[in-house]
Formats: C-alpha cells, sequence, structure tokens
C-alpha cells in the first residue's frame, strides 16, 4: 500500500499574527477528553487450520459467528504463523519476537533426540526470556487490566502467566500445552467443571465473567482456547449433527489420504511413486513409513468430531460478541480472532512406534487443509497459514479481504499502537503494526517473513529446516542435504511446481536473505547426531 495519510495544521505566518495581548486575552479551550482505551479480545484457537472455516472456504464446517466478524472487520488471506507447532508461536504473540531470535523455536518441552536422526534437535529456552517483556507486562503500564483464560504454554512454575504480566489465570497452575479431557471433569489442577460439562464452553462461562466484572476498565483478555487441539473430542450433540451430515454427503472422488515424502532425501520419491506406494499392503497401516520416510496425510474433512470442535468454538466467539453487545462495549473492544498454527492433517507420531488403527483415525487425525499443502508440523503452507480476522467497530474498515503477508510479529506493534502504550527503546520489535491495513489508511512497508525449525517434527519425517516468504516467492531449505524447494505462492498455493531447478539466481537471492537473517538474529543451528544409525527401528 502506498497511502500517505495527510495533516491538517496552523501555518507559522497565521499563529505570529497574534498579538500577545490577544493571545492572553483569548480564553482557553477546554481540553478535549482523553478516548477511552479499547478493550481487547485476543481469541486463539489451538490448531486451527485456515481451511477450518466457512469464510475461507470450508463446506462441512458451520462458522456463523466466525462469519459474522468477518463480515465486520476485516479478514486476512495469507496471515501466517512464525511456526508450525505450539509454544513458538505463542511466544511470538506474547513478544513480537520470531522463535529464532529467543530460542524458542520448538514446543515445550520439546522432543527428544533419537538415533535414527542425523542431526541432534537444538535445546530451546523452556520460557520466554526474563529480559523480553510481554505484551501485558506493556499493557499494564497504561493501566490495562489482563487476564489469561486458557491455554499457556510458555513455562511452568516461576514462568506461569501470573508472572509474566496477566492478573489472573484460569485454570489456575495448569501452564501444560494441552487438555486432559474435553469432557468433566476437565482435571486441569482443580478446574473440573461440572457434571456433563464441554471444557470450550467452560472457559467461555468464565471469559464472560470476566469481561462483565471489567467493563468499565480497559481490559486485555487472552482467551486462548485448548480447542480444537486434540484429543479430538467434540461436544455429543453437534457431533450427532456433524454425523448425520457427513452421511449424507455425495461420494468423494479423491483419495481419502495421501502419502508424503521427505524432499531432503538422496532420491525423493515423486507424487506419482507416492501414489503407487499406497497399494503395497505393507502402507496399508498408518504409521511412519521409515523406510522411504513417508507418512500419511488426510485429504477430506470429514471428522464428525473435529467439525463439532469447530463449531464449539464457534459458537464460544459468538458468546463473547454478544456479551460485548449486551454490554454496551461492543465499539470500544478490539477482537483479534487466530490460530497457533495450522491444522493437524498428519496425525502426532510423538512416539516413533506409534500405530494408529484403523477404527481411532478420527481421534488421530484432525481435518483436511486442501487446497494447502501439509499441515501442523510443517513448512508447508498447511502447517503455516492461519485464519486471521481483526475488528474494531468505527475504527477499522467493515467486511474488507485483504491479501498482504502478514504474521504473528505484527501484533505487538499493532495493539501497543491502539493502546497509547509506548513501547521501550530497548524492546526489540520484528513486525509492524497492522494499523494501515486495518484502516485503509497510512503505508504499509512489504515485509519478508522467516521460519526456523531447527528439530525434528512429531507430524511426519521431513527433515529440519526453515522458509521464507519474500512477494509471492517461498523457499523451503532443509537442513540434513540442504535441499532447497523454490514456489510461487500466488500461482501454486499448493505447492506442486517446484521452481527450484529452473530459476537458481532467485534460489541463490532467497537462500542469501535467509542466512543472513539467521545470522543477524542469532538463530541456533543443529549438530550433527553422534549416535546416528539409519536403520534403527
Amino acid at each position: 500500500m502506498k497511502n500517505v495519510i495527510k495533516t491538517i495544521g496552523i501555518g507559522a505566518g497565521a499563529l505570529a499574527a497574534l498579538s500577545a495581548s490577544q493571545a492572553a486575552a483569548a480564553p482557553k479551550a477546554a481540553a478535549p477528553a482523553a478516548p477511552k482505551q479499547p478493550n481487547i479480545v485476543f481469541f486463539l484457537v489451538d490448531d486451527m487450520g485456515w481451511m477450518d472455516i466457512a469464510t475461507n472456504g470450508s463446506s462441512l464446517y458451520e462458522t456463523p459467528n466466525i462469519n459474522r466478524l468477518a463480515s465486520e472487520g476485516v479478514r486476512f488471506t495469507q496471515a501466517y504463523s512464525t511456526c508450525h507447532v505450539s509454544s513458538p508461536a505463542r511466544a511470538t504473540i506474547m513478544t513480537g519476537r520470531y522463535p529464532a531470535s529467543i530460542n524458542m523455536t520448538d514446543w515445550l518441552p520439546g522432543r527428544e533426540n533419537y538415533t535414527f536422526q542425523e542431526l541432534l534437535n537444538v535445546e530451546v529456552n523452556q520460557a520466554i526470556p526474563k529480559d523480553e517483556m510481554t505484551m501485558p507486562e506493556l499493557l499494564r503500564t497504561v493501566g490495562y487490566k489482563t487476564a489469561i483464560i486458557g491455554k499457556w504454554h510458555l513455562g511452568e512454575g516461576d514462568a506461569r502467566p501470573e508472572n509474566r504480566g496477566f492478573d489472573m489465570h484460569i485454570p489456575a497452575g495448569y501452564e501444560k500445552g494441552w487438555p486432559q479431557t474435553y469432557y468433566a471433569p476437565f482435571k486441569l489442577n482443580g478446574f473440573d467443571g461440572q457434571p456433563g460439562q464441554y471444557l470450550t464452553d467452560a472457559l467461555t462461562d468464565e471469559a464472560l465473567k470476566y469481561i462483565e466484572a471489567n467493563r468499565n476498565n480497559p481490559f486485555y483478555l487472552y482467551f486462548a482456547q485448548y480447542a480444537v487441539h486434540d484429543p479430538i473430542q467434540g461436544r455429543p450433540d453437534l457431533v450427532a449433527k456433524y454425523k448425520a451430515k457427513i452421511d449424507a454427503l455425495p461420494l468423494y472422488d479423491g483419495l481419502p489420504f495421501i502419502l508424503e515424502g521427505n524432499p531432503d532425501d538422496e532420491n525423493p520419491l515423486t507424487r506419482d511413486q507416492l501414489t503407487d506406494l499406497l497399494d503395497k499392503p505393507e502402507y496399508a497401516a498408518f504409521r511412519e513409513f521409515y523406510d522411504t520416510r513417508t507418512v500419511k496425510v488426510k485429504q477430506r474433512q470429514d471428522n464428525a468430531n473435529f467439525a463439532a470442535m469447530v463449531e464449539s468454538i464457534d459458537q464460544s466467539l459468538g458468546r463473547v460478541m454478544d456479551k460485548l453487545k449486551e454490554l454496551g462495549i461492543e465499539d470500544n473492544t478490539v477482537i483479534i480472532f487466530t490460530s497457533d498454527n495450522g491444522g493437524m492433517s498428519a496425525a502426532n507420531f510423538g512416539s516413533p512406534g506409534r500405530i494408529i488403527q484403523s477404527n481411532q483415525l478420527d481421534k488421530a487425525f484432525s481435518t483436511s487443509n486442501l487446497p494447502l499443502r501439509g499441515g501442523k508440523g510443517w513448512l508447508y503452507e498447511g502447517g503455516l497459514r492461519v485464519p486471521l480476522i481483526a475488528k474494531w467497530n468505527g475504527k477499522w474498515q467493515k467486511g474488507v479481504v485483504c491479501d498482504v503477508p502478514v504474521n504473528h510479529t505484527d501484533f505487538f506493534p499493532t495493539l501497543a499502537e491502539i493502546a497509547g502504550a509506548k513501547i521501550p527503546a530497548t524492546k526489540i520489535i520484528e513486525g509492524q503494526s497492522l494499523t494501515p491495513l486495518l484502516t485503509g489508511k497510512g503505508t504499509w512497508k512489504d515485509q519478508v517473513l522467516y521460519w526456523h525449525f531447527p528439530h525434528y517434527s512429531n507430524h511426519g519425517l521431513q527433515s529440519p529446516g526453515g522458509a521464507i516468504r519474500y512477494g509471492d516467492w517461498k523457499l523451503i531449505e532443509y537442513f540434513e542435504r540442504g535441499t532447497v524447494q523454490l514456489f510461487n505462492i500466488k500461482e501454486d498455493i499448493g505447492e506442486q511446481n517446484d521452481l527450484a531447478a529452473k530459476m537458481p539466481e532467485k534460489v541463490a537471492e532467497l537462500k542469501k536473505m535467509l542466512h543472513d537473517w539467521r545470522t543477524k538474529v542469532g538463530a541456533k543451528m543443529m549438530e550433527p547426531n553422534p549416535e546416528y544409525h539409519p536403520k534403527t527401528e
């Protein structure tokens, strides 16, 4: 965007024309009332994919309240997480820093090393560094009440949210990244709910209580739902609804699962070779196939329990929006709706020997991210692109779709600006305020987006790696053999046409930018695994 805000002022000559006596005699104008700081509801969903909402194209999941929010605000079509797993993305939201900059590049506590790994996982910080200011810490300096309801997953014990700027946390004392169950009793350190209660609804009840209690204060509510993270357990009434809906769908022509391989292998398998493997009896199972370093990825949105979880999130958002309107504070409340990373279309194989039985697939594979490739734990778009909608009545544009690439680093400067909070000069911010895109006024500087994941993933057998998005181009670099893939995202959103061999100059340009960035932020790189043995079972 090249728009520039114009300002109108009084010329120096006009001011000089006022004599000292005239100025003294002139009555003093009453100072304008200071604008009330807006409340902020940051509604964060766990593992919700870009295609998991109806307004982005899902034909199965019903999300009328998310659609309503989009019609009243700005919907971003190219919003990205800074990591394809949870804790790093949440650290960025809290600090405005890339995960590599603060060495929080994996989920906490992180994946252990195995002998079949050629490289060793980088050891990461187990909490946000103490000298790194967080969003709630900044907002408290300008009078905000702060609360987190739901998931933290950014450190335990002394690193709990109450020590990082939040006045309160529900469920207090439960800092892990996943719930025990969505059905009461929840077993979340004493937050158990009532018999028959569903976790998403119980947390929403607490959020509404908080909003009502703080209606006369500027507040920052970081509402981080555990859903739609596994365990994949929908609310029974909604599960029944979606089972009936799925049963009534026409037959699906495509494959329910495809195999994805490792592009960093010495002789990576082609798409035709991967498809042919599915016909072999030994590939009928649902596990990680170490001989070919392949794993299955879900291609259909047909999981009734997961669909029910998505709609429960939608209902939660709707209840929050309705409460704000009921209390008369809707126009003075900012709502940010987004996800920490892409949808889990490949199962979580935290244990490398895990085998998923064919009658348990809906407990392991959440959703399909098509037309995006891959999912949570992958550097493809399915793991990184997330839904994002932002609303502020009367201040930001209404019903606008924005195609500009943005990411989680942009939230910190955006919220600081709207709250009137001055960011300390010593605080490093790696994104920029979204205000020009939200208002349609001002100047937006196109930015380069980076990813760094020096770890092996629980969601597939691809090599660790990093990526860069610059303009329409995206380059992925893998760390075992240095293989690169190059995609034109504008023309190839599904990342099926690798242009690396055809465009060596573009590859060289993007690799240099990525390497220079890693050096600048001090990104930690992987070391060889001294116990590496490729044939380990």
